[in-house]
């Protein structure tokens, strides 16, 4: 009994310490945004997974388990933003791999999606 309240407490710890660093990166990169005066959709697809990442932590929080597709909507957009970051003077085949990625992503977040709504 000990040890699994040790390891909760543990775990509480680190996912505060994850909601206090992603605040952190949010503030940060809003501080550069308005420096620089200029938004692009990279700094708007990390902000989004900022975002997912805080909802994830709030989705344990009130049911005390991760929804498996929060996560995966984290790995679409992260994907995505790394897509538009190497611009048209990438290899033609890594967005292949990555744009496959994603597409293996969302029909896995559908696939469980309507497995959830057979129960």
């Amino acid at each position: 009994m000990l040890i699994k309240r040790i390891i909760d407490v543990t775990e509480k710890c680190f996912l505060v310490t994850i909601a206090i660093f992603t605040v952190g990166a949010m503030v940060q990169e809003v501080i550069i945004l308005i420096e620089q005066r200029s938004v692009a959709l990279k700094d708007l697809l990390l902000m989004f997974i900022y975002a997912e990442v805080l909802g994830m932590l709030g989705a344990f929080y009130s049911s005390h388990r991760i929804p498996i597709t929060i996560p995966l909507f984290i790995a679409m957009t992260a994907l995505s933003r790394l897509i538009i970051l190497q611009g048209k003077d990438g290899d033609p085949s890594i967005l292949l791999y990555e744009s496959g990625s994603i597409l293996l992503i969302a029909v896995a977040c559908w696939v469980i999606s309507n497995l959830r709504n057979r129960d």
